[in-house]
Formats: C-alpha cells, structure tokens, sequence
C-alpha cells in the first residue's frame, strides 16, 4: 500500500500538472502569467514562463548550481554527488563550497536520482536543471514542471560564459551575467599579457585508464587555453574511439585509446584536467605515455582538480594556475 505522503505527492502532481493547463491543455494565462510578472524562456525542454524574480531557486543539477551562484542566484537547494576529490563533505564543488555554504545552500539529495518528495519540500517557485550529463533531469522533466516552473540547459557544448549568458536571460540577471564575464575577460587579459606560451601546441586531457578524453576548442577547458593563446592540438579523426565514459555524441571531447597516445599526441604539452598531482604522475610513468617528448622535457600540468567542471570558479582558479606556472 502507498504511503499516505506519497498518496499526497501523487495528487500534487496532478493537481499541478491541471493547474498548469487551461481546460483545452494550453498554458494557463491567470495572475502568474500576466504581462511583467513572468518572461517567456526557450530551453531544452521547449518554453517556459518564469518568474522575473524568483525568491527560491531549486537546482536539480550540482553542476548548473555553481553557475547560479556566480550570478548572485537565490538558490536555497541543490542536488548534490558523492562526497570525493572534486566535491566537500555535503557533495559539493569545492570551487564554490564556500559560496553555498555562506548562502546557506541546502543538499537537496545526494546521488542522480530526482527525489520529487524532497523537491516539493523545499517549496521552489523556480527549478533549473541540466539536459546532459550525469546529473540530466531530462527524464523527469514533466514531473518538476508540475511543482514548478522548470528550465533545462545542457552544460556541454558550451562555455561557462555562454551557460552564464543562458542563465542570465532565463532568471532576468543578464546585467549581472554581463558583469561576471567582463570582469573576467580582464583577468583573461591581464593573465595574458604576463604568460610565455609554449612553441609547442597543447592537449588538454583526462586519463580515465580506458579511453582518453581530450578537450577541443568547443569544451570550457580547451576555451580557457585558447583564450589566452595556446594552440589546442587537433586529434587525427582517424585515432578517435569510441568513449566508455565520456564524449559520446559530443563536440567538446574527442576520445583517444590509450594505444594511440604517441601518435595523437606527438610532441604537444600537456594539460591535465580534473586529477591529482599522484594521479598525474602515475600516468606519466605508464607505458607509451612515459615515452611521450612532453613527458621527457617536463612538460606536463596540472590544471587543478576543479578543472573537471569548469565555471566562473573554477575558471577564475585556472587562469591563476596558468600565470603562476607560464609568468
């Protein structure tokens, strides 16, 4: 027999989901869809009406919850992950931790399966979540549009300044989305102006022991790097894989097997993403890698552990790594 709470977040749902619709299934057009109140935001999943000032934002999306705070978002909740090297003890981003927890941000739940009983509890007029990756609430997307109005955005394929300019728009903060790259395309260039770039080109790259993704122009990683004039090392299509991870379907990553490391990557510096100072090492001292000119000449760096999901945190932490080891 169902729980009495589940009884009752069964017929919210449905509550919702009528109250969202007028009688012949169009958006309703009462109060909260009146003319200034709400903006019509296009997204993933289609178009929604969105507060113009919503007082609590739910993020469904540890990854996408980084990118609202940068922009001063009232977020009260966030889905979180495990606990681990990229994350606190909540399961946080260690880049903005701190941010949440000064903000009193809550766990929403841990792990990547949506808990809709939790979601309702936080009483969010605003849901944001993310249309790719682990953390993809995509298939639970008609359940969160019934409790509230919901947004979705793929985090891939993008650039952190992009998603911030999405995000903007969709939460009426375009000013402060504006403001945040601004002032970051003056780090960008201040960096600039002090590095000494490589002659060789550069790959930007996780090792996931298996297949190999390596960051393009089109990833926030290879962005970042290009931004500040290293040439990104293109991949020979024909020694792409397929990826057991990561990459599928996606431009930002190419996939490489660990056997055609020395003809993907040739004599190119390179660039870890997302490791350990350990963890670089060990793959370093692996065959076919520890044959590598760049392994020979010192020439690999750690891009930081937040470099695994880059957003204006983390990017901040990036350029600050590049000037210390390229000044």
């Amino acid at each position: 027999m169902a729980s009495p709470f589940r009884a009752g977040l069964a017929a919210l749902l449905m509550v919702a989901g009528l109250a969202a619709c007028g009688s012949d299934g169009e958006p309703a057009t009462g109060a909260s869809a009146e003319k200034g109140q709400t903006r019509t935001v296009q997204h993933e999943k289609g178009t929604t009406e969105v507060p113009m000032a919503p007082k609590r934002i739910v993020s469904m999306s540890v990854t996408m919850t980084g990118h609202l705070l940068a922009l001063g978002a009232p977020v009260v909740a966030s889905q979180a992950t495990a606990p681990g090297p990229f994350t606190d003890d909540k399961g946080f981003f260690k880049q903005w931790s701190d941010v949440a927890a000064e903000r009193k941000v809550e766990v929403l739940y841990q792990g990547f399966e949506a808990d809709l009983e939790k979601v309702i509890a936080a009483e969010p007029d605003l849901i944001v979540g993310a249309a790719s990756g682990n953390d993809s609430s995509a298939n639970v997307y008609d359940k969160l549009a019934a409790i509230a109005p919901t947004v979705l955005f793929r985090h891939d394929n993008v650039t952190w300044q992009e998603l911030a300019g999405k995000l903007g728009g969709a939460l009426a903060l375009d000013a402060k989305a504006a403001e945040v790259v601004a002032a970051y395309d003056k780090r960008v260039a201040e960096v600039k102006g002090k590095i000494k770039l490589p002659e060789q080109d550069v790959v930007v790259l996780r090792d996931n022991n298996t297949d190999i993704p390596v960051f393009t122009d089109a990833s926030a990683q290879g962005g970042l790097l290009a931004s500040l004039g290293f040439r990104l090392h293109p991949v020979d299509a024909s020694l792409a894989a397929e990826s057991t991870k990561e990459g599928g379907g996606r431009k930002d990553i190419v996939n490489v097997s660990q056997e055609n490391v020395i003809k993907a990557f040739g004599d190119s510096s390179l660039f870890f993403a997302g490791h350990s100072a350990e963890q670089i090492a060990a793959t370093a001292a692996k065959p076919l890698w520890k044959d590598l000119p760049a392994v020979a000449d010192d020439r690999v760096h750690d891009l930081g552990v937040d470099a695994f999901r880059v957003d204006h945190y983390s990017a901040s932490n990036i350029l600050g790594r590049i000037e210390q080891q390229f000044s």
